[in-house]
């Protein structure tokens, strides 16, 4: 029942979920986390957001993390009503907390429920709880606490990858980077992120493919986000969590990488994105492979990865992530066209898919915009939540809103990757793949550079008009995701194009 002395948190609403069986109440003795976002102390500086301007950790921390004083208020709030503080983040401006079912019903004026529904990665019955109606907070907190995540543990994303059963052609990740002129490099110096909510990866997966590459193996550490771990199996989870570590570690394998494991949930997803760019040293780019329509996600927890995404660029983390292997549509049923979260942030770099045909000699024979069917083509298109970026005003996006992709690189299975998962070779596409490629691109141009690149956008977008091909990328021009086909200049379903590596570091440079 609503206190009187109970306020709206505002955007705690989510959708509703179709195809799950109500299994009942939550029991009201088990223990639930969750993770409160603060306000900061101060807001975030435009120049810091965009660039080149970066913040150092511990001036970012005492200026645009949370008022101690907030964070004390807030965990004695907790306190007092049965909740126990489990970490407290000045930086990230989180408080994780744990209490009983019925605490936490009482404290954010909800119900909780158990349902069964159906896993996006596996496709397997699982249990998850839902919350029923927007959340409350204490008054004490109103404006103090900007999000509550956690009391919904609904799977919010799937994988972006695709295998292929009999493809055309396939190819060696180290071969795209000559085939994309990178520049000399190999990631020396640099920290990778990456972002996993399943699956995990073998070591022996790991040793055979960089030694059947030529490479040698870079460091890969597993980190645990909220109790999640790296637990390999056989599903699509594990062949997208090695895929991102072959494919970003053939472009760059002299750089550090870290693999946060996290549920795969609203909650997990800011913690993880938050340990990830306030993590010591700070990483140069952050890689995410997973996502879903950007109407699936509540809009407390989108402003709240907003957020966590903007301090990374202030601290100068570029964030790579797969613009969807669903088409103009995302992969939706209900017949209307999406972009995909968290591809369509304006704080990160979203990555869409082609189709690659290299001639005999290993140069291009042709490239177009990658398109097997609904189901089997690149993300792009139009954010209905975002308006145009600043730095997207000249390119010609098609109505109001913010235009996914940014940049494009090989993703279609059946002009795969050939990976080693499992035990075995096999050829592997999606978004999931141009996206980590483009990580370990970021982490050559920092190496060359001496310099993180923070949001990439603000430069690459500088020299580009509508219409004409912009300065660094070899325009994609033929082929369509659906709603969308390429041109000259940006376009929905390809951006500005692929990269010209070596042209793109001197655009870079300027």
């Amino acid at each position: 029942m609503t206190d009187s002395t109970d306020v709206l948190l505002p955007g705690s609403s989510l959708p509703s979920i179709a195809g799950v069986t109500d299994l009942g109440p939550v029991a009201p003795d088990e223990t639930i986390g969750f993770t409160l976002v603060l306000r900061r102390r101060e807001p975030l500086p435009d120049r810091l957001i965009s660039g080149p301007e970066t913040v150092a950790s511990a001036e970012f921390a005492a200026q645009y993390g949370a008022d101690p004083a907030d964070m004390t208020l807030v965990a004695s709030t907790l306190t007092a009503a049965g909740a126990r503080i489990v970490d407290q983040d000045i930086p990230s401006r989180r408080v994780q907390a744990v209490a009983a079912t019925s605490v936490a019903q009482q404290l954010f004026d909800t119900e909780l429920r158990t349902v069964r529904g159906t896993d996006p990665v596996t496709g397997n019955a699982i249990d998850f709880r839902v919350r029923i109606g927007d959340l409350r907070l204490p008054a004490v907190l109103d404006g103090v606490v900007v999000a509550v995540l956690g009391m919904d543990t609904r799977p919010v994303a799937r994988p972006h990858v695709q295998t292929a059963v009999s493809p055309a052609a396939s190819y060696v990740p180290t071969q795209l980077a000559t085939v994309y002129s990178f520049p000399t490099g190999d990631g020396s110096g640099q920290t990778a992120a990456i972002l996993e909510f399943g699956g995990g990866f073998s070591t022996d997966d790991l040793s055979a493919f960089f030694t059947s590459a030529g490479l040698d193996a870079p460091s890969v550490t597993a980190v645990s986000v909220d109790g999640a771990a790296n637990s390999p199996g056989t599903d699509g989870a594990t062949i997208e969590t090695t895929l991102d570590i072959e494919v970003l570690g053939a472009m760059a394998n002299r750089a550090t990488q870290l693999v946060y494991f996290a549920p795969n949930s609203e909650q997990g997803f800011i913690d993880a994105i938050s340990q990830a760019v306030h993590a010591t040293p700070t990483p140069t780019v952050v890689s995410i492979s997973w996502g879903g329509p950007e109407q699936s996600w509540s809009t407390q927890g989108r402003q709240a990865m907003d957020a966590a995404f903007s301090d990374g660029n202030a601290l100068g983390v570029t964030v790579s992530v797969a613009a969807g292997d669903g088409g103009s549509g995302d992969g939706a049923d209900d017949g209307a066209d999406h972009v995909d979260y968290p591809a369509s942030s304006p704080y990160v770099l979203g990555v869409g898919g082609t189709t690659l045909q290299l001639d005999s000699s290993g140069g291009v024979k042709s490239e177009t915009v990658w398109n097997d069917g609904p189901s089997s083509a690149t993300g792009g298109g139009v954010s209905t939540i975002y308006p145009v970026p600043s730095w997207q005003s000249n390119v010609g996006v098609p109505g109001s809103g913010r235009g996914v992709p940014d940049v494009a690189a090989d993703a279609d299975p059946q002009t795969g990757y050939r990976i080693y998962v499992n035990g075995a070779t096999q050829v592997v596409g999606g978004t999931s793949a141009s996206a980590p490629l483009w990580a370990g691109l970021v982490c050559r141009f920092a190496q060359d550079l001496g310099r993180k690149q923070g949001l990439l956008q603000t430069a690459i977008y500088k020299g580009a008009t509508q219409g004409r091909a912009a300065p660094g990328f070899r325009d994609i021009t033929k082929g369509s995701n659906g709603s969308y086909s390429a041109g000259p200049g940006w376009d929905a379903c390809s951006g500005l194009g692929v990269p010209v590596g070596t042209e793109l570091l001197r655009v870079l440079g300027e």
